[in-house]
């Protein structure tokens, strides 16, 4: 188990919380960084909704949140919020199992940590890129299908 790692599931839905773990475990090693505080939950998209309209001003659904706490670059501190709901339907459009696109948020939710941004055309492409590249690179480590 990494520490300073939470994981959280609401009623409504239940995962293997150690394939996060390894997930996160995976991503320090090849983005070198190191956790102080972070809380990974899995909500409902009303959720979600409340969330984004609250405290970000937002009036639509996401499939992630991520409130960063950090201090420094590669120290991380922060919370992701993500609509497994929204990750299902996805996960539906694009063809892929769910676990992949849980695991496909995390990685963003990470990545948004780190400083990277999807503001505009071009740093969501590097984001999207590098996302991709860690999803089929994790997937692959652990032989899952």
């Amino acid at each position: 188990m990494v520490k300073n790692l939470q994981v959280n599931f609401t009623d409504n839905f239940k995962s293997s919380k150690i394939h996060f773990h390894e997930l996160v475990k995976f991503l320090e090693d090849e983005l070198n960084f190191e956790i102080s505080s972070i809380q990974i939950n899995f909500i409902s998209s009303k959720r979600i909704l409340e969330i984004n309209v609250k405290y970000l001003g937002h009036n639509y659904f996401t499939d992630i949140i991520t409130f960063n706490y950090s201090e420094q670059i590669n120290i991380l501190e922060g919370e992701l919020y993500i609509s497994y709901e929204e990750a299902s339907k996805n996960a539906q459009k694009f063809g892929v199992p769910e676990k992949f696109e849980y695991f496909r948020l995390v990685i963003h939710g990470i990545l948004h940590l780190l400083g990277y941004d999807d503001q505009n055309k071009n740093a969501k492409l590097v984001m999207k890129r590098l996302e991709n590249n860690l999803l089929k690179k994790f997937v692959n480590q652990l032989n899952l299908r």
